[in-house]
């Protein structure tokens, strides 16, 4: 069923209805009838100069009227935030409400203030108004304007709000005189835009408002500015246009009459800054760059201290640290091949992909003889594994079979670590627990479709900490007996190490003949032959979010070059577990302090976040930029 159409006209009647200007203490009645009687009544007495006889009962004079008008206290005062207009027609309508007729006004009113009325129809009763200049219909529902309706004299006309989704209703008829033209926050969008905004329909423009639509091309757009030779003040923030990084510059520079951009002034320094960038044109990919780094995490809860020591069978238990956030996808699908589950987009260096077997046993080998020996601490395990990490922001390489448990459990994830739809969930590189964790991660993201874009930035991102939390399991080694695959590979072992006993036979005659002597031989049984570690078996990971935390990205679109924020999910730490952690670290340390109950003040959960969205400064930058 579609909404009933409201006219611009029913909505100004109203409006006069609301304002009860034939009632008291307006308008004429028993309150002030004495001011009013015919003329013919009076004789040539009352003509005469004297001092006003008093009112009769009931009367009222009218400064007292129009105090009741103005006192904020008086039941008959204007609602709070009423033009001026509203005012004067109050007063008017105590001091002579006899001129209020049609007729005034209609040559009255040279402003019309109609907002968040709900009109959708601008009908032609609006003609009548033949002194309008000034036209504002911000928060209403039109879609189209008939400018046949529009009065000619108009110099101002704003349609904020609304939801108008071209500018050509506008351009059959415009007014001539038109000096603003305020669209923001429509549903502007397409190219064609840029054929709407040109000389041939605003001569006179001086001021344009085009700001929070969903105007994506950029070069078109300010081609079309430039055949409005009076166009001095320009707003097309909101826009994705306006995320890419030459986007100030590039408008500027092409736009040489220009006097505010966003309702920041234009300085002749900034113009020259750059100078020349329009002329690179070509060279400008319609791209946004958006840098993500994700600083110190503190006041996270030592779980480590809280789980029992393993036994020989395990399990050993490892617990890692890190931070996530969505971010838009972009059209490459970037991220895909991850399957979306706790994606980490950052990938692992080449050196990583090409480590093999040996190197991973060697890692399992030194765990196990730390956790056997009862020197390492489950933080330095965490280090052992960052420390194949080439990089800070590396993360550490996942093994397939694990992510796809992971996959497999993902319905049973809490819903905070599931990305919401079109976006991808990115993550720092695990870090295992420390009182000030360094997560120094840093993420550039470009995308290349900008609607999509604007949509993320207004509703904004998530940024979660999550608890990893990993269980080992030492896997026995299967005797050679008891497989057939084992039997083959030590007769073939045995053979290799038979003919090396030959060749080295051999070798030893020939030094002998030589006078050489030969290397005497290792006595059996002299040293131990190193036994082969034990392999561990992992668990798909355990994950905990210790906090959730949205952040809000609208600044961006309003011009700020960044958000910068401080997530504080509250305390999560106890009051035992930093005793049991300050207890180890004393033992590890040989000194330490003591946690007091009277004085305990546990850190916060917090960790820091900045989103920068990148735009250059000068056109020496911008080049230097492409180059890269």
């Amino acid at each position: 069923m579609e909404p009933e159409t409201r006219t611009l006209s029913a909505a100004v009647r109203e409006h006069l209805r609301q304002l009860c200007l034939h009632e008291f203490p307006c308008g004429t009645g028993s309150w002030n009838k004495s001011r009013f009687l015919p003329q013919t009544s009076r004789v040539w007495r009352e003509l005469i100069p004297r001092e006003e006889k008093s009112l009769s009962p009931g009367e009222e004079t009218v400064e007292d009227l129009l105090g009741l008008v103005r006192s904020a206290h008086s039941p008959w005062a204007l609602v709070e935030g009423s033009s001026a207009e509203d005012l004067f027609l109050k007063e008017l309508a105590i001091q002579n409400p006899l001129m209020l007729k049609d007729s005034f006004f209609y040559t009255y009113f040279r402003s019309l203030r109609v907002v968040d009325k709900d009109v959708s129809l601008v009908d032609k009763e609006l003609l009548k108004f033949v002194k309008l200049e000034e036209l504002v219909l911000s928060a209403n529902q039109i879609k189209e304007i008939d400018t046949t309706n529009l009065p000619p004299t108009l110099k101002v006309l704003e349609l904020y709000g609304n939801k108008i989704a071209s500018m050509e209703c506008l351009c059959h008829h415009p007014p001539p005189r038109l000096q603003h033209l305020g669209l923001g926050h429509n549903k502007l969008l397409g190219p064609l835009e840029s054929l709407h905004v040109t000389s041939d329909h605003w001569p006179n423009l001086v001021s344009l408002d085009l700001s929070f639509n969903n105007l994506t091309d950029l070069q078109n757009m300010v081609a079309g500015l430039q055949t409005l030779k009076h166009l001095r003040l320009l707003l097309l923030q909101g826009n994705p246009l306006a995320l890419v990084p030459h986007y100030r510059g590039f408008t500027i520079d092409s736009l040489a009459r220009l006097c505010v951009l966003d309702d920041i002034t234009v300085a002749s320094s900034e113009k020259h800054l750059f100078r020349g960038l329009s002329r690179s044109e070509d060279l400008l990919a319609p791209e946004a760059q958006l840098l993500v780094t994700v600083g110190n995490l503190r006041g996270v809860l030592d779980s480590s201290v809280l789980d029992p020591e393993p036994g020989p069978q395990g399990p050993f238990i490892t617990y890692n640290y890190y931070v996530t956030y969505d971010f838009v996808e972009d059209e490459e699908g970037e991220g895909s091949q991850y399957g979306g589950v706790l994606a980490e987009i950052i990938k692992p260096p080449s050196s990583l992909e090409q480590l093999g077997e040996d190197i991973l046993e060697e890692i399992i080998e030194d765990v196990e003889e730390s956790l056997e020996s009862g020197l390492a601490s489950l933080s330095e395990l965490g280090e052992m594994e960052e420390s194949i990490v080439s990089g800070a922001s590396e993360p550490l390489p996942r093994s397939t079979d694990s992510a796809e448990e992971l996959a497999k459990l993902r319905p049973l994830l809490d819903p905070r670590l599931c990305p919401s739809p079109g976006t991808v969930l990115f993550s720092t590189v695990p870090k295992p627990w420390s009182d000030v964790i360094p997560c120094n991660y840093e993420m550039q993201h470009t995308l290349k479709d900008l609607v999509p874009l604007k949509a993320f930035l207004l509703s904004g991102t998530v940024v979660t900490v999550v608890e990893e939390k990993i269980l080992s399991w030492p896997v026995e080694q299967p005797s050679s007996s008891d497989s057939p695959l084992a039997a083959k590979k030590g007769k073939g072992e045995k053979d290799k190490k038979e003919k090396e006993k030959d060749k080295k036979d051999k070798k030893g005659k020939d030094k002998a003949g030589k006078g050489e002597k030969e290397p005497p031989k290792a006595q059996k049984g002299s040293k131990k032959q190193k036994e082969l570690p034990k392999e561990l078996r992992q668990d798909p990971p355990i994950l905990r979010v210790l906090g959730s935390s949205p952040v809000v990205l609208e600044p961006l679109l309003a011009g700020e070059p960044f958000v910068s924020t401080v997530c504080n999910f509250g305390v999560i730490r106890t009051l035992e577990a930093d005793r049991l952690t300050l207890n180890r670290d004393a033992k590890k340390n040989k000194k330490g302090k003591k946690v007091y109950e009277n004085d305990y003040q546990p850190e916060p959960l917090t960790v820091e976040i900045q989103i920068q969205l990148i735009q250059w400064r000068s056109t020496e930058e911008a080049l230097r930029g492409l180059v890269m």
